[in-house]
């Protein structure tokens, strides 16, 4: 068989000599050895082949330093990332001082993960910012705050809706240590304050437009953002209640800030702010409010004179210039502009007013603009959380609880400005009304699930907030209406015959069954019965004092009124209140605040300027409850002791004015009954162990209580021409030998004048 022609051709090419040919080079031989080499760098950044470490340098398990750490925060990889954030948590917690020597580099690295792309690394960025942000004083934060900020606020607008959630988060954990520096300047329109740019981003999250349209507040309202995202429940729920949050922070206001219902309960302060409408001044007011202020309320208000030159002291020219020296850098043009509109203010024979006129613009405009919103969102929810016929989800029953709240603070800032000023917000009243009107019929809010359902204290408690803001809100409309008549109306005679008009007016507004149901549902709340929906009657349990404080105005709103004309409503709350104000027990958080309230309403007969329609003695059951509330003031005083100073004070400020007043509560006999009662407080005679000191011997000797307590006994004396001196005897053996034995001897000698 003939061989194949490639064979051939392979076999002749063993013998065939290369062609040379042009340009070509010469052909390396085919035995010929390559000796050409490729070399490339290898980057170790993290090995210590090429890095030297510091052996003594804190590090964590995965020795890890700082440096690392932060290099790693930088890194493609989520995983990375996210372990650099715990990395950095566990270095920290072990080395505790390395936060304040690198708190500069660990800001600045940290905050360019605000808007990563990763779930779980904002996550751990959130978790880490909350444990840090604790670690840190507030003031070393501030300086941080505008490069938190800024990617907070870039994070807020970012395209993926995720991120502006996260963001929201963000802004939550800074309100809660630095909320000055983040709703700074949010009044500003068009700046680029920090509390701008934050709220534009709240509202741009909620599609809900700018606070300020095409022609300022009259003009239409613009979308803020594009995007047509839909948020999910909860995801709305965050934000809404991010914007609860940083309002409440943002908008000044007297309920809010001086009168907080967030405090515990021995320090709260009762409010007394809805009485400024029934006075015919705002110095008469503030006169009143004075009376039973306590010692410790006072020092927070008053500045003290302190003498600048010593009169045994030489006149130099060297002086120690404390502003100078402090960096002090002056008067800025918008404090100037506030500080001369005050003048005119106070040359006008008024106040300066509680903020300025652009902030109640801004709120009144945001409210205007926030409107379709709430009730949009309040009308979506409703229908599940009050079903019938079933318990109400989580997330919608606080959705709505964050819309009230939003309603209680832009709106309760606009009408609190009426009731103070009397200049009237139509508009705005209006539009709370409406939301009023939507929830009216589902007041009071109560779980109407079956009867077998278990029990949920979470959402009972949501439910008791919802009833407090719901008369919260009804008696602002009240409150604003009255001042309004007052204003127009100034004299004392014709304000109290116009005052009831536009109550009457307001109440055929949001419907005069709506205002019953809130005069019913405080007096059961009172009476310690929450209200239910049919179910078993719940065991009587005492009012909170947060709530008592919040009920406070709309309890003024419905007890200011004649008696005609809204029939027994007023007197049977009253006397509500008083039978509350008497079984409360002393060392009850109420107490106080029960005596305080009482206490104002008793002294307002005899205030020259007050304009309102309230009246005590109005029947003798009622002048009955009042002697007896008066008689039980010295046995709470009694129980009291020294353990709770501001209650003892507030009650001997409450006896002392009744007898500075001559109230017509104090008979010749409720005198009789309150010296006797007021015995046990000085010494006490114990059938088997003799005579006994007084919780009066246990108050700090030479304190203001105890001389208070001495003018209170004094003026009691001096109010009564009977002639058993028992009371005056214990008291002079009392004090005798202590440092308010010259003090009692000279207001006695006084009284006796």
């Amino acid at each position: 068989m003939p061989k194949s022609s490639k064979k051939r051709k392979d076999k002749a090419a063993d013998f065939t000599k290369a062609k040379l040919k042009l340009g070509k080079g010469k052909q390396a031989p085919s035995n010929a050895v390559d000796t050409s080499f490729k070399a490339r760098s290898i980057a170790l950044p993290t090995q210590s082949i090429a890095v030297d470490r510091d052996a003594d340098a804190p590090s964590t398990k995965r020795r890890l330093t700082f440096d690392a750490l932060i290099a790693h925060l930088k890194h493609y990889n989520a995983s990375t990332r996210k372990d650099a954030i715990l990395g950095l948590r566990e270095l920290l917690e072990a080395h505790p001082e390395l936060i304040a020597t690198h708190l500069t580099a660990l800001v600045n690295n940290c905050v360019r993960l605000i808007g990563d792309e990763d779930a779980s690394v904002r996550k751990g960025l959130l978790v880490f910012f909350a444990w840090l942000f604790r670690q840190v004083p507030p003031d070393d934060l501030v300086p941080h705050s505008p490069v938190l900020l800024l990617f907070t606020t870039s994070a807020q607008t970012h395209i993926f809706p995720e991120i502006r959630i996260d963001a929201v988060r963000f802004l939550d954990v800074y309100l809660e240590y630095i909320p000055a520096v983040v709703t700074e300047g949010w009044m500003q329109i068009g700046g680029t304050a920090h509390g701008r740019r934050v709220l534009e981003g709240y509202l741009g999250i909620l599609s809900a437009g700018t606070t300020f349209g095409e022609g300022g507040d009259t003009g239409p309202v613009q979308a803020t953002s594009t995007a047509s995202v839909v948020l999910s429940p909860a995801s709305k729920l965050i934000v809404l209640r991010s914007l609860s949050l940083f309002l409440s922070q943002a908008i000044t206001s007297a309920w809010r800030f001086e009168d907080t219902t967030e405090a515990s309960g021995s320090t709260m302060i009762t409010p007394t702010w809805y009485l400024s409408s029934s006075f015919a001044s705002r110095s008469a007011f503030e006169a009143f409010d004075s009376l039973l202020r306590t010692t410790s309320q006072a020092q927070e208000s008053t500045r003290h004179w302190t003498a600048e030159v010593s009169d045994n002291e030489q006149e130099t020219f060297v002086g120690d210039h404390s502003m100078l020296l402090s960096g002090h850098t002056g008067w800025s043009l918008h404090d100037l502009d506030d500080a001369g509109a005050a003048v005119v203010a106070l040359q006008d024979g008024g106040q300066p007013a509680m903020g300025t006129d652009a902030e109640l613009a801004c709120v009144t405009q945001l409210a205007r603009t926030l409107h379709s919103t709430l009730v949009s969102t309040f009308l979506d929810c409703a229908p599940t959380v009050f079903s019938p016929s079933s318990s109400p989800p989580e997330t919608e029953l606080q959705m709505v609880l964050v819309v009230c709240r939003i309603c209680r603070t832009l709106y309760g800032r606009i009408l609190q400005d009426s009731t103070e000023s009397g200049v009237p917000h139509d508009a705005a009243g209006t539009e709370l009304q409406t939301i009023l009107a939507y929830l009216s019929p589902y007041f009071p809010f109560t779980i109407s699930g079956p009867s077998t359902m278990r029990r949920d204290i979470k959402a009972e408690q949501a439910f008791q907030d919802l009833n407090l803001i719901f008369c919260e809100l009804s008696s602002f409309i009240v409150l604003a209406s009255q001042r309004c008549s007052s204003e127009k109306n100034p004299t004392r005679s014709t304000a109290r015959a116009q005052a009831s008009r536009p109550a009457l007016k307001v109440s055929s507004a949001i419907q005069t069954r709506q205002v019953e149901r809130v005069s019913a549902y405080i007096v059961q709340l009172l009476q310690g019965h929450a209200p239910s929906s049919g179910g078993p009657a719940s065991i009587p349990r005492p009012i909170p004092p947060q709530a008592y404080v919040a009920l406070l105005p709309t309890i003024w709103s419905l007890v200011n009124h004649r008696p005609e004309d809204d029939g027994d409503d007023s007197t049977s709350m009253f006397d509500a209140v008083v039978e509350h104000a008497v079984k409360a027990t002393s060392t009850s958080a109420t107490k106080r605040h029960t005596i305080d309230f009482i206490g104002r309403l008793v002294l307002l007969d005899r205030e020259p300027e007050y304009l309102g329609l309230f009246r005590v003695g109005r029947t003798k059951q009622q002048d009955a409850s009042l002697k007896e509330w008066i008689l039980q003031l010295p046995k709470t005083l009694w129980e009291l002791g020294s353990n709770h100073p501001n209650t003892s004070e507030t009650i001997i400020r409450v006896l002392l004015r009744l007898s500075q007043r001559r109230s017509q509560l104090l008979q010749p006999e409720t005198y009789a009954a309150l010296r006797s009662r007021l015995l046990p407080y000085f010494s006490i005679k114990h059938p088997s162990r003799g005579q006994l000191p007084g919780p009066f011997t246990k108050l700090s000797p030479g304190s203001p209580l105890r001389r208070l307590v001495l003018n209170c006994i004094a003026t009691i004396l001096a109010g009564t021409s009977s002639g058993d001196d028992q009371l005056e005897t214990i008291v002079n053996d009392t004090v005798r030998d202590s440092p308010e034995a010259t003090y009692w001897a000279g207001i006695r000698n006084a009284a006796r004048r």
